[in-house]
């Protein structure tokens, strides 16, 4: 594949580890597929295992979820850690510490705002704070909404790993695909995205990443109201409220972005 893979340092003898063998072991392996060895020898050299061990080991991986392999794409993270995320993000006080934000951008904005994360092949309102204009968009909390349409969907997409994004967006038409993944680089480029009518008709919103230290999405805050108010010409208008309200949660979980 024309890759060069450092070996990683919890798999020489002397690296770091928990002292629990199996578990060092399995957590190498998956640090190696983390880092880009997708084949069973990029594995293999990037943790200096032996072919039988890291076969056996691939092997139970793959039986738990935590790595699946197709032939065009080799070994990858499997569906179970995206699950596992998931719940893990769901447990932080992501919602209390983010509540304040939310309020806020509703507030400045006139419009509802929504907070959501990602649950394998969708996304999750997991807290709203509701505009007080009688024309106003719901969103219930819990509401699991597609990874494909709206702007939050498109900054989900957006930070997801390119073996991800290819198979969240390989059934669509090609022309839908292609217009998709653009506007996902766009919303990487600048920060943002927005939406018109995609995902129902006379709703438009715009969205913002809340990222971690390492530039790893945790979660999407949004705010969405009727296309006359927030269409795509009032988009720029609204981005500079979420991008705000982004990194004012970001702060407040204790992340200082560079």
């Amino acid at each position: 594949m024309g890759m060069t893979l450092a070996r990683l340092d919890r798999a020489s003898p002397g690296g770091d580890g928990t002292g629990v063998g199996v578990l060092d072991r399995v957590v190498t392996i998956l640090d190696a597929v983390e880092h880009g060895a997708h084949t069973f020898t990029e594995v293999m050299e990037a943790t200096g295992y032996s072919r039988s061990t890291t076969h056996r080991l691939l092997q139970a991986l793959e039986a738990y979820d935590l790595i699946g392999i197709t032939g065009a794409r080799g070994y990858y993270l499997g569906p179970r850690l995206l699950r596992l995320a998931a719940t893990a993000i769901r447990e932080l006080p992501l919602r209390d510490i983010a509540h304040p934000a939310l309020e806020n951008l509703s507030r400045v904005t006139g419009e509802s705002a929504q907070l959501y994360i990602r649950s394998m092949n969708s996304r999750i309102c997991i807290d709203i704070a509701e505009s007080s204009n009688e024309l106003r968009t719901i969103v219930s909390v819990g509401a699991e909404l597609p990874l494909t349409k709206g702007s939050a969907a498109k900054v989900f997409l957006a930070w997801a790993v390119p073996a991800d994004r290819a198979r969240l967006t390989d059934t669509l038409a090609a022309p839908d695909r292609d217009r998709l993944l653009q506007q996902a680089a766009t919303a990487k480029r600048r920060g943002w995205s927005d939406s018109s009518g995609e995902r129902e008709s006379g709703v438009a919103s715009v969205s913002a990443p809340i990222l971690d230290p390492y530039d790893a999405l945790l979660a999407v805050v949004s705010v969405s109201g009727p296309a006359t108010r927030v269409g795509r010409i009032a988009a720029k208008r609204y981005a500079a409220a979420v991008t705000a309200a982004a990194r004012g949660i970001e702060s407040a979980l204790g992340f200082y972005q560079a």
